[in-house]
């Protein structure tokens, strides 16, 4: 099983970056997969998540409204549309797969529901 994260770089506050999540090993379709974010120092925080079938989606109450999730099962992937970007979103973006095929619930997410995780991406927003 390997995921890999890829998209981030440098941008200014108010850009915006979309975020890819690709996979292999497995059978993607099966699996919900979620966007996570790690600060050195601190502890990692589950920002966005899509169950296998695409219906249903997770947000943080940080980046709702401004980052948006979706998946092409044709390419398994999993995109993050990053927009309206803020300082406070630099970070080391993984992407990972829920064991057991689900892990995002309506009320949120947990690292512990997920099993697999990609090499993550740095995300570097400047004021």
């Amino acid at each position: 099983v390997q995921l890999q994260a890829s998209g981030g770089g440098l941008v200014q506050a108010g850009e915006s970056l979309r975020l890819s999540c690709t996979a292999s090993g497995f059978t993607w379709r099966y699996y919900d997969i979620g966007w996570f974010r790690q600060v050195p120092g601190q502890g990692r925080e589950g920002v966005s998540c899509i169950s296998f079938s695409g219906g249903s989606t997770y947000s943080t109450d940080s980046v709702n409204g401004r980052f948006t999730i979706s998946r092409d099962d044709s390419k398994n992937v999993v995109y993050l549309q990053m927009n309206s970007l803020k300082t406070t979103d630099t970070a080391i973006y993984h992407c990972a797969r829920a064991d057991s095929g689900h892990g995002c619930h309506s009320w949120g997410m947990s690292e512990n529901d997920f099993d697999y995780w990609g090499q993550g991406t740095q995300v570097t927003v400047s004021s």
